[in-house]
């Protein structure tokens, strides 16, 4: 009877310890601590409060030893529909997506709510609203900051003209977030100037304090970059061009700049990748006949020159998927294989790294280290699609992290 009048009175002493408490629950993975939220209203107040959060996020990155863990990726097979693809599949592991609709952004919306972006776990989105605005081409958008994982999200302001009844051009919006720095998001927007139609304004709105804000002076750009795949790595958002030209905006320094060009040159282009991973940025261009080799590049933390990282073979699995070949086109076509580079996995344990790879039906996993490959998860044909075509591409992937970031 003592040892238990005891253990209760030490009990009490913990849960009334809200610094052991705290210590405690940031060591506990994101989907118990969910459910720790029904424990008591004390609880629900603490895990829910952005200073624990953050702590939570700190704490899960330094014991991975890396930025915040990436554990899936989700694919949009179309507007309404994910696949929620695990890059470490368990015996416990689901393949059901965190999330059935995107409703829980907004219940009045209208179901085409479309994800745009994603950046270490939030997710940004857009809606379309039933209004029509001559001076402003966006204010029938709506713009989203989300959290799959809590089933938050807020919605942005719209962004001002410059004056009276000039007309707005959105080009692009990118989500920023670096949760091991700051428990506080920011989101990019390349839109148009009042200087001249050759000129574009990045505006930046920060989740601290809920506002738009002019950055930076107007600048020029290639006529073909494309401002609507922005990457965001290491503090800055890039773009990229078909022809290949591309630029970053240092968010910090607030300036625009080029990013060099890929040194080695090739005929047409067969696919592209470029995207962000564990802190590095990657680019793949696959050109040429052989279509089943090709390099994998790495941008140097200076911006000095793209490097080859790894070097690709997809021989064998041709061999071994022989569904892959387009029999019905001419061999030096360049679509003769069909895949589609989905993502780059890049972990500080090389042994880990690795290339997801959509091939008719199926999700591919390639391990750049040992060339070998895996079947990741089957794509069961939808619609209007065929065992042989191909759902999707890269833009159409998004890293999936689970948070507790507040939005």
């Amino acid at each position: 009877m003592l040892t238990t009048n005891y253990g209760s009175s030490s009990a009490e002493r913990i849960a009334n310890n809200e610094d052991l408490v705290t210590q405690i629950l940031i060591r506990v993975p994101v989907k118990p601590l969910l459910r720790f939220k029904c424990v008591s209203k004390h609880w629900l107040s603490l895990i829910s409060s952005s200073h624990f959060c953050h702590h939570h996020n700190q704490n899960q990155n330094q014991n991975h030893h890396q930025p915040t863990s990436l554990s899936a990726v989700i694919l949009r097979r179309n507007p309404s529909l994910f696949q929620f693809v695990p890059l470490k599949p368990t015996k416990t592991t689901t393949t059901t997506p965190p999330f059935t609709s995107l409703h829980f952004i907004n219940q009045n919306s209208p179901p085409n709510i479309k994800i745009l972006h994603s950046c270490h776990g939030l997710f940004l989105c857009r809606s379309v609203q039933e209004k029509n605005n001559i001076l402003n081409q966006n204010k029938d958008h709506c713009y989203h900051v989300c959290n799959f994982t809590t089933k938050q999200s807020t919605t942005l302001p719209s962004i001002s003209s410059f004056s009276p009844n000039e007309p707005i051009f959105i080009f692009g919006f990118t989500l920023a977030f670096e949760p091991s720095k700051s428990p506080h998001y920011q989101v990019v927007c390349v839109r148009s100037t009042n200087v001249s139609m050759y000129y574009y304004q990045i505006e930046v709105y920060s989740s601290k304090t809920r506002t738009w804000r002019t950055s930076g002076s107007p600048f020029v750009a290639p006529f073909d970059i494309v401002f609507d795949n922005g990457v965001y790595c290491n503090g800055a958002v890039h773009w990229i061009s078909p022809s290949g030209s591309a630029l970053y905006y240092d968010i910090e320094r607030e300036r625009v700049e080029k990013m060099p060009r890929l040194v080695e040159s090739c005929g047409k282009r067969r696919s592209r990748y470029f995207g962000e991973s564990n802190g590095h940025l990657h680019l793949v261009d696959v050109c040429g006949v052989r279509t089943t080799k090709f390099k994998v590049f790495e941008m140097e933390r200076d911006y000095s020159k793209w490097f080859v990282k790894y070097e690709v073979d997809l021989d064998e699995i041709v061999a071994t998927f022989p569904e892959m070949v387009r029999n019905y086109l001419d061999p030096c076509d360049s679509y003769y294989y069909a895949f589609v580079i989905v993502f780059v996995v890049r972990n500080e344990n090389e042994e880990e790294s690795s290339l997801l790879l959509h091939i008719p039906g199926k999700i591919i996993s390639y391990n750049f280290r040992d060339k070998s490959f895996k079947k990741v998860c089957d794509l069961t044909p939808i619609g209007n699609e065929t065992k042989s075509s191909l759902q999707f591409g890269w833009l159409d992937a998004y890293q999936f992290v689970e948070t507790l970031a507040c939005v």
